[in-house]
């Protein structure tokens, strides 16, 4: 270990990038605006300046520590320094914070009321790009970009998309789309990684929590909600509970509050979707389909074989996605309803939107999926609505869709949908037979994992992987014939879905926490397998013979099957 004193503080390190994260592992705020633990080091912002002991002024995010150095963070020149760099900030940024998406969530306006920055001397020259909304997923406003290149880095580095970028030089410079294209006419995934780094108003989730209300208002309407596995680690640290404590029971008293006629947990159909595509996979090795067969639950990543690996799409799943199925499912059971049905999904993804609006979810003429809000959109309900959260006591889901695994549970996170599918593969119902499939290699928020299980006599070769950069290394590897697998599981987000663009933002630790959440949740569940679900049978009544035709989407490039 090496030593460094930072404000007095002694801070041991050993392997750290910069001052700022040693600062940060001791517990030392040094405000910051291009950092993120997860992307390369810009040093543009220049806000997290330190005085060293020579009184030279640097960035934290770009000086590597040393043993014996000293740091100071808190001098009179630092502080005059950040309050310029402030203003000069707010100078080229639309001020209407009052009526921002992102106020009360913008660093900027944060660190503006940290150091007392009141008054902005320099004219208000911000960028005049129109403002992008073509996106169903997320909204670029350019007046309020500070240039920190969180977006651009995410986009390339961690997505590999390359759909954002700077344009221009100097004070004409700005963050917008190759050849000024909307964001709809890119690769863009929609998946939000944008949004969830972006630390003021320039790029947010498309808000759409005017629809929902107004859905709600509506006396000629049935609202039914659906709330996907991840929301439930998600809302509750909004509110200052754990994230690793699910609160999905609370979630739903809250809806029900709100005025919500039904509300049902998506983990049932993500029990349905393990029937199906487990089904789906058992048929292709028998057949010797071309393998490795890919997941279907993310509209991130089947965006992105249709954008960049349309040759691999007869290799993903047909299974529509939990939210999919769900969606189905409330349109048959309430198919003779007098009143009109309005089919809500609360989720934790951005790219959630631009899914429920493919024509491919169109079925029997009719959507199956009205609406989609994010867990930042539902946070944001449950406090205009005035709702102590935290007091609320748990509500069961609503009959007759009330019943799920653990299995379904632990979609949530990345290696999810693969234990779940091993579980019901080999037929692990006992806690002891789940604790041994967790020691496979499939837990774990690390962006490839790769490892094996055997079930009978065949030994399946198996990789679980998240954030689409991951995904298109492995896909390489494969494809070269590196690498071979018979399955694979792919979550465009870092970390699955508890990382979702539409979940609130979270450092790499707060993930973890919600990881923990999910597992948690996974062992308060007495069935721990698909197959186990009482309420499957009636499902599959319900969809009176046509589970193929409701349950499966066979997307453009699916080819034939």
């Amino acid at each position: 270990m090496k030593t460094m004193f930072i404000d007095g503080v002694k801070c041991e390190f050993e392997k750290a990038r910069n001052v700022l994260e040693v600062a940060k592992a001791n517990g030392i705020d040094i405000p910051n605006l291009c950092y993120c633990e997860n992307l390369s080091i810009y040093g543009g912002c220049r806000l997290c300046v330190v005085e060293n002991d020579r009184g030279g002024i640097e960035a934290a995010c770009t000086i590597i520590p040393k043993d014996g150095m000293i740091i100071k963070t808190n001098t009179a020149k630092v502080r005059k320094y950040r309050q310029s760099i402030i203003e000069l900030l707010l100078a080229g940024h639309r001020n209407d914070c009052a009526t921002c998406d992102k106020s009360g969530k913008c660093k900027l306006q944060e660190y503006a009321n940290r150091y007392g920055v009141h008054e902005v001397r320099f004219p208000n020259n911000y960028c005049k790009e129109p403002v992008d909304d073509s996106s169903p997923s997320i909204v670029r406003d350019p007046s309020k970009c500070i240039l920190c290149g969180k977006c651009v880095r995410v986009c390339s580095e961690i997505q590999n998309i390359h759909a954002i970028d700077f344009a221009n030089r100097g004070f004409e410079t700005y963050v917008g789309c190759g050849f000024d294209l909307k964001l709809k006419d890119t690769s863009c995934v929609g998946c939000g990684q944008c949004a969830a780094v972006c630390p003021t108003g320039a790029i947010t989730v498309k808000n759409e929590v005017s629809e929902m209300w107004k859905a709600i208002h509506d006396s000629s309407k049935k609202v039914a909600v659906q709330v996907a596995p991840a929301v439930r680690v998600g809302v509750g640290e909004e509110f200052g509970i754990p994230a690793s404590v699910p609160v999905m029971g609370k979630i739903t008293t809250a809806l029900k509050r709100m005025g919500v006629d039904y509300v049902f947990d998506t983990s049932l159909t993500a029990d349905l979707t393990i029937m199906e595509e487990s089904a789906e996979f058992l048929e292709k090795l028998k057949t010797g389909a071309k393998l490795p067969m890919f997941t279907s639950c993310c509209p991130g990543w089947i965006k992105h074989v249709e954008n960049k690996h349309p040759h691999l799409m007869p290799q993903v799943s047909t299974c529509g996605s939990p939210m999919e199925m769900f969606g189905a499912l409330i349109r048959q059971q309430f198919a003779d309803e007098d009143e009109e049905i309005f089919s809500v999904a609360v989720m934790p993804c951005t790219a959630k939107k631009a899914e429920a609006k493919r024509p491919e979810l169109v079925k029997d003429g009719e959507k199956l999926i009205d609406l989609v809000i994010t867990t930042q959109e539902l946070v944001r309900m449950i406090k205009e609505a005035g709702i102590d959260f935290v007091s609320l006591p748990d509500t069961e889901p609503d009959a007759p869709f009330a019943p799920y695994t653990g299995a379904g549970v632990i979609f949530g996170v990345t290696g999810g949908v693969t234990e779940a599918v091993i579980r019901h593969v080999i037929g692990a119902v006992t806690d002891e037979a789940v604790a041994q499939i967790a020691e496979c290699g499939v837990r774990g928020l690390d962006g490839v994992k790769a490892f094996e299980v055997t079930a009978g006599d065949v030994t399946l070769k198996i990789a679980v992987v998240s954030g689409l950069a991951n995904v298109d290394k492995l896909i390489a590897k494969v494809e070269s014939g590196e690498e071979f697998f018979h399955f694979i599981e792919v979550m465009a987000c870092p970390n699955g879905c508890i990382g979702g663009g539409g979940q609130p933002p979270a450092c790499n630790a707060r993930k973890a926490e919600r990881n923990v959440g999910i597992f948690v949740a996974d062992e308060e569940c007495l069935l721990k397998s698909s197959e186990q679900n009482p309420a499957l049978d009636s499902v599959y009544e319900l969809l009176n013979g046509r589970a193929h035709e409701l349950l499966h989407i066979h997307y453009p490039s699916h080819g034939n099957h």
